[in-house]
């Protein structure tokens, strides 16, 4: 059985897409539609912009969404998914591929996610750590020790990774009690806090936007982030994509899920190749590689 994964933020590289974009007509008429929609040529950013234009959350994650909906749409046939999943972002690109929704509605969500997350950014000053050679455990009960800030387990990667959210000193005290205890922490260059509580603003903004957007069963089975477990009633895709926002993505448990349910090849669509590591590192056997 194959299952397709979608990667997320921090997947982005300075010429993402132009292959595509000078390869195939429909690719190059998606991404001109893209950058009517978006108010701005953001195909001009993703093939020659520089890495600190692609960084900011407005533009990174329509351009990762671009990138990962196109080449499926490019693959054709050739894309047969028995389920889909996607890290954070890359859900929306996964329940897209999967026909749960229009690209145009779901760029139109990413848009609205995307600005909705840099508004809560900029309000609170708030950062994300990778946490390794620590088990969930250890990181769950350091995070929980840290009082009068916020900070909490944000994105299970795989064995021996998990990313912390929070505060800038809730996450610098949460760092330094990982270090007294023989782990490894790595502050990551984002934004703000994201799956975190201080998330809740872009919640609750992001939620007229996916109640307005019409949501249709998809081709098969979408694994979710918030409980990991395959999903295909529309409403109940809807409360968990807006849940994503301030719950951690459960990404060990998905692909853990994944396997046990059949899943025999994993295919990564979109820019990078973040995703198959993580997958290696949940089963080292698995047989995980790229849609490109």
């Amino acid at each position: 059985m194959k299952a397709y994964v979608f990667p997320g933020q921090g997947a982005q590289f300075v010429g993402m897409g132009k292959n595509l974009y000078d390869g195939s007509d429909e690719c190059r008429a998606m991404f001109e539609r893209a950058n009517e929609i978006i108010g701005f040529r953001i195909t001009d950013l993703m093939f020659a912009g520089t890495s600190d234009d692609l960084k900011q959350t407005r533009v990174t994650q329509p351009a990762i969404f671009l990138h990962s909906v196109i080449l499926a749409k490019y693959m054709g046939s050739a894309f047969q998914p028995d389920m889909v999943g996607g890290h954070s972002l890359g859900e929306f690109s996964a329940l897209v591929a999967a026909g749960a929704m229009s690209f145009e509605d779901g760029l139109r969500l990413v848009i609205a996610r995307a600005n909705a997350m840099q508004r809560c950014c900029e309000k609170t000053p708030s950062t994300m750590a990778a946490v390794l050679k620590l088990d969930d455990k250890t990181v769950e009960d350091i995070c929980a020790s840290i009082e009068g800030e916020v900070v909490v387990p944000a994105n299970y990667n795989c064995p021996g990774q998990l990313v912390i959210s929070g505060t800038n000193e809730g996450v610098a005290r949460a760092c330094e009690k990982v270090k007294e205890v023989k782990g490894k922490a790595l502050p990551l260059a984002v934004g703000g806090a994201f799956h975190s509580p201080l998330m809740e603003p872009a919640r609750i903004e992001l939620a007229e936007a996916i109640e307005k957007t019409a949501f249709s069963k998809p081709v098969c089975p979408c694994y979710q982030n918030v409980c990991a477990l395959p999903v295909s009633d529309p409403a109940e895709i809807k409360k968990n994509l807006l849940m994503q926002l301030t719950s951690p993505v459960r990404w060990t448990a998905t692909v853990q899920n994944m396997l046990k349910d059949g899943a025999t090849e994993f295919i990564e669509v979109g820019p990078g190749t973040a995703l198959q590591g993580m997958i290696k590192r949940v089963d080292p056997d698995a047989n995980a590689h790229s849609a490109e």
